[in-house]
Parts: structure tokens; sequence; C-alpha cells
């Protein structure tokens, strides 16, 4: 089981409930509401699991993530989609498919939640 994860989510009643959870699971949660803050923290040496939502404003999830790979930081993580919405963007998935790990959506259950960090 991992012992951190950084999520990045521009809702601040997600990014509470993704720390209590994980908190119970002796988890510590970085959290960053937007994409350059997610970079910076990569930037800064964290390595591990991203989840990351795609629905943001100013730099999407999409962006977020195409910046990792330019910056060549995407050795240093994987990434996990989590997205309000219900179905998948298959034109820019195809294009970032092979970056990210895994796709999820919201609400999500606490068996999904617990399989994000086994």
């Amino acid at each position: 089981m991992i012992d951190k994860i950084l999520i990045v989510d521009d809702e601040e009643d997600i990014l509470l409930a993704l720390k209590t959870f994980y908190a119970q699971h002796n988890v510590e949660v970085i959290a960053c509401n937007n994409g350059k803050d997610c970079i910076k923290k990569i930037e800064q040496g964290y390595t591990g699991i991203v989840l990351i939502d795609i629905m943001m404003p100013k730099m999407d999830g999409w962006d977020t993530i195409r910046e990792i790979v330019n910056r060549d930081l995407i050795d240093q993580v994987n990434i996990k989609i989590i997205t309000g919405k219900g179905t998948q963007d298959h034109s820019k998935i195809a294009e970032l498919a092979s970056y990210v790990q895994d796709y999820i959506g919201k609400p999500f259950n606490e068996d999904t939640l617990l399989a994000i960090i086994q």
C-alpha cells in the first residue's frame, strides 16, 4: 500500500473528502486545486500516484498531463484520471492514453478509492 498520493481537483469538497478518507488509511494527501501547482509538486520531487480531475478552469487535466509529459516528468508519476464526466473523451485519451493508468468516474466508492492505493 502506498503512503502518499497527489490529488488535483478544483472542488474543495472533493479534496476534503479524499483527504479524510485516505487519512483513515494512513495515506498522506498532497492536495492541489490546479494543474500548475501539480506540476510544481512533481518538479519539487513528488513521485507516485497522481489523481487528476479533467474539468478544471484555466489548465484542465488534459493540459496538465500534456505538460507533465512535455517537461519529461512522466516517469516520476502514475496518472489516474478522476472526472465527473459520464464518458471518456476518446479523442483526448487516445493522444495521452499511454500516460494514463486509469479513468475513474465520480462519485467514487470506497472500494475504488482503496484499489487506487493498493
